[in-house]
């Protein structure tokens, strides 16, 4: 009776083995392909995307020493909510010199105008005096002339004297209201240069009044909160950061490889990080950048000069929400996977 060696019987598991390992291989690698060709080809993915958002800097336009901040850090504001407030003593005092100065300029063109009057009835004057000196001398002049030596000669010349005064008396009057009305001409107390002027001059003051509250732009949750009671800050400097959570989108730096299989409006899903694949949002490719990530870097490569290495570039796409989140919402700077379907 013969029996089996330990050998030919260890050689046969091994084979045994050897073939279950090949045929798992083989059995995943059809399933796989199976996959890709049924659906795998018609996705392109990244986990290099990153949750995007509208980060509202709230800046003063005037100089001032802050009172009051009404908002701090995580809190909820809606848009046109005070979140600041700046000393109002010196505005105050610059509006109501303004409201002064505009009220004396009022005065002051409404004087013009009663001038302007007042020249106009004196031209009228002077040359109704005018009018009687001609007709004074015309009526000596005729009777002298019927009748010699009837009127002396020293009257008459008086007579003609006082024509001639009257006449420059009227060009002067008349120069007088031209000169008048180069500052009145064609204006109304409304409308005059000067007035208009001062009346800009209040607004101004009044916005630079007004501009001491500062009111949320928009609607979202206060993030860097840098300004303090007792500050004193000028026109641009950051004082805190609104972000509106429902305007956030997501950047997915897809490979060039990937691109020619991608177009604007195809369907996407995404998986954030911070919720894991329990959550799916979903969204639409709304749009691709102008360039790779590389071309808009603050040192961008200069691939022209030294030793070149090819590398493969990513260019930002823009991913818009079809279903925006709400109870579970997306922060900026959030890391999350993106499933684009290309079919």
């Amino acid at each position: 009776m013969s029996k089996t060696s330990p050998i030919a019987g260890a050689n046969g598991r091994r084979r045994l083995l050897l073939s279950a390992v090949i045929a798992a291989f083989a059995a995943a690698g059809i399933a796989y392909g199976g996959w890709w060709f049924a659906s795998g080809r018609y996705h392109e993915s990244t986990d290099d995307a990153y949750v995007g958002g509208n980060l509202v800097q709230v800046t003063p336009q005037v100089a001032g020493t802050v009172l009051a901040i009404h908002a701090d850090d995580t809190d909820f504001v809606t848009s046109g909510q005070t979140l600041v407030e700046l000393d109002k003593a010196d505005s105050r005092v610059a509006l109501d010199q303004a409201e002064a100065q505009l009220a004396k300029t009022v005065r002051s063109v409404r004087n013009l105008l009663a001038t302007d009057s007042q020249l106009q009835a004196n031209v009228e004057q002077r040359r109704a005096e005018l009018a009687r000196a001609r007709e004074d001398f015309a009526r000596r002049s005729k009777l002298d002339a019927d009748v010699p030596g009837a009127v002396a000669a020293e009257e008459l010349q008086h007579a003609r004297d006082a024509v001639a005064a009257a006449t420059a008396a009227l060009d002067a009057a008349s120069r007088q209201l031209a000169a008048q009305r180069t500052l009145t001409d064609h204006t109304t107390i409304d409308t005059h240069p000067d007035v208009r002027d001062a009346a800009a001059k209040v607004r101004e003051a009044y916005l630079a009044y007004a501009r001491t509250a500062l009111p949320a732009p928009v609607s979202g949750f206060v993030a860097r909160r840098a300004v303090q009671v007792g500050q004193r800050v000028g026109p641009g400097a950051p004082l805190m950061t609104v972000v509106p959570l429902d305007q956030v989108w997501v950047d997915a730096n897809f490979k060039e490889s990937q691109l020619p299989n991608l177009r604007a409006g195809q369907p996407v899903k995404l998986i954030a990080d911070a919720y894991g694949g329990a959550v799916e949002y979903h969204g639409k490719v709304a749009g691709f950048g102008a360039g790779t990530g590389s071309a808009f870097a603050l040192l961008p490569a200069q691939n022209a000069t030294g030793n070149w290495i090819k590398v493969v570039q990513r260019v930002p796409v823009r991913i818009a929400w079809v279903r925006p989140p709400r109870d579970l919402a997306l922060l900026p700077g959030l890391s999350a996977d993106v499933t684009v379907y290309v079919k």
